[in-house]
């Protein structure tokens, strides 16, 4: 029997690492005879970096950088990779993620993806040539606007003033200017994206992610028509058409903002760390694939670890269960997604402080419990 344990991080309590090792453990306690395969998962949102670099190595740079918001300053780091021709892996949460503001400062009106680009520009400064900048756990909606100005890029309003950082002075723009020295010229940017939303509309970044990072109903509104300027802007100033492409609006539209301003590519995260790691090599003749995720949700199903890993599974007609900390989706919904079942691990919510600890005591139980009664076909 072989089974291939692929998890992504449950956000807070384990990285992705921690999470297959418990399963792994959870698996040895009662079927010592099986052979147990580990391919930590990332879909470009946090963990990303620690994952691909168990895989190509590199080292890690930190430097102090702006933080998710205008006042604040954070240690934001990033992956230089020689292998890549050379290049660098650039977490966008690292500067601008939504862990780094206290739930009573988040705000998305303010909230700046400034301290990415800074990152960037260290990156380029340190010889990378290929930037991959992994998207997700954002505190923004600033559409990647606050990014392209650390790169030198001009948003400006209708006085021909910058408009204020943050989601809140995109309705403000009124027209771009482009830097007069590139710092990425010659650079390749892929973007990893980990969800399929486009930047604007009732799918778009404000509408879905908004409220999560603290926006009111009349907020979203406001967002998401700053997130149509910013569009519309691009598309005479620049020729892109940014607003309906997919992945355009992860982390808070940065996906659309990095074709637009730093002539990126946008790619899936998950499909990107999947070959990073060989995972199709591992289940072709697997018995049984396990993933899973903090919360396996609606969300999970699109552009997510989970559904990635299902859909290398279903090509190989080999079975997948769900181990996750919370499940909020239906059982009919994730089967038509190719997954056979999903157990919930923890009666309690994993952003619980006294839950945390337990993750790893209760997914290796789960586990467990699973094995013992799994029948070998």
């Amino acid at each position: 029997m072989t089974l291939v344990v692929a998890m992504d991080s449950f956000k807070g309590a384990l990285d992705a690492r921690a999470a297959c090792a418990a399963v792994a453990r959870g698996i040895a306690a009662v079927r010592p005879d099986a052979v147990v395969i580990e391919r930590p998962m990332a879909d470009g949102g946090e963990g990303t970096g620690e994952v691909l670099h168990a895989v190509v190595g590199g080292r890690w740079a930190t430097r102090t950088v702006t933080g998710p918001l205008p006042d604040m300053r954070v240690e934001g780091r990033l992956l230089m990779v020689p292998a890549w021709g050379p290049g660098a892996l650039v977490e966008f949460a690292s500067a601008a993620g939504i862990e780094r503001v206290p739930s009573e400062r988040l705000d998305p009106m303010r909230a700046t993806s400034r301290g990415v680009g800074e990152l960037i520009r260290v990156a380029v400064g340190l010889g990378a040539r290929v930037v991959r900048l992994g998207l997700g756990g954002s505190a923004t909606v600033d559409g990647g606007v606050g990014m392209a100005r650390a790169l030198g890029w001009r948003f400006l309003d209708a006085a021909g003033d910058e408009v204020a950082e943050g989601g809140g002075g995109l309705s403000g723009i009124r027209r771009l200017e482009a830097p007069v020295d590139d710092p990425l010229r010659g650079v390749s940017v892929e973007v990893l994206c980990d969800v399929e939303n486009p930047l604007v509309g009732p799918e778009g970044a404000a509408a879905v992610f908004g409220p999560q990072k603290g926006a009111t109903e009349e907020q979203v509104r406001v967002l998401d028509a700053g997130l149509v300027r910013l569009a519309q802007t691009v598309e005479r100033d620049l020729g892109f058409e940014v607003a309906a492409i997919p992945r355009g609006g992860a982390a808070g539209g940065a996906g659309a903002g990095a074709v637009a301003f730093l002539g990126a590519s946008l790619l899936s995260g998950v499909e990107a760390v999947m070959e990073a790691t060989r995972l199709d090599e591992a289940i072709r003749g697997a018995t049984h694939v396990l993933t899973g995720e903090g919360r396996f949700d609606a969300q999970s199903l699109h552009g997510k670890v989970v559904s990635g890993v299902a859909a290398r599974a279903r090509r190989h007609r080999v079975p997948v269960t769900v181990l996750a900390g919370r499940v909020a989706v239906d059982a009919l919904r994730y089967r038509r997604a190719g997954i056979d079942a999903a157990i919930a691990i923890s009666p309690n919510d994993l952003d619980d402080a006294s839950a945390r600890t337990q993750t790893a005591r209760r997914l290796e139980e789960s586990a467990t419990e699973w094995a013992a009664g799994f029948a070998t076909p």
